[in-house]
């Protein structure tokens, strides 16, 4: 087994608590006319991805928190990155076609789940 599946198990659990958490916090707060609580998830998180990418640490620490931490919390964060990855590589198009057609699936596929 690879060293690194505990940690990230450890962080998606934490992540994921963290999520709820503040999700539920932020709505009784803000009420549910618009997903406040979501919002500043996905963007907090894009920023903890974003920071810890940068970072010389460990392959570990960067699992746990990344992939872990972020991945439990925030999915949008990885497609942040990835996205913005993408662009700074010149591919202008490839980062435009990732989030248009991100968001068309997303919401389509979302819609069909509920339709099940």
């Amino acid at each position: 087994m690879n060293e690194a599946y505990p940690w990230i198990a450890l962080g998606g659990a934490l992540g994921a608590m963290a999520r709820y958490w503040f999700a539920t916090a932020v709505t009784a707060l803000t009420g549910p006319a618009f997903p406040w609580g979501t919002l500043i998830i996905n963007v907090s998180g894009s920023f903890v991805i974003g920071f810890f990418g940068t970072l010389h640490t460990s392959l570990d620490m960067k699992a746990f928190v990344m992939v872990g931490i972020c991945g439990g919390f925030t999915t949008f964060s990885s497609f942040s990155l990835q996205t913005l990855e993408l662009a700074r590589g010149g591919n202008l198009f490839r980062a435009a076609l990732y989030v248009l057609s991100s968001a068309a699936l997303c919401l389509a596929f979302v819609w069909l789940g509920t339709q099940m």
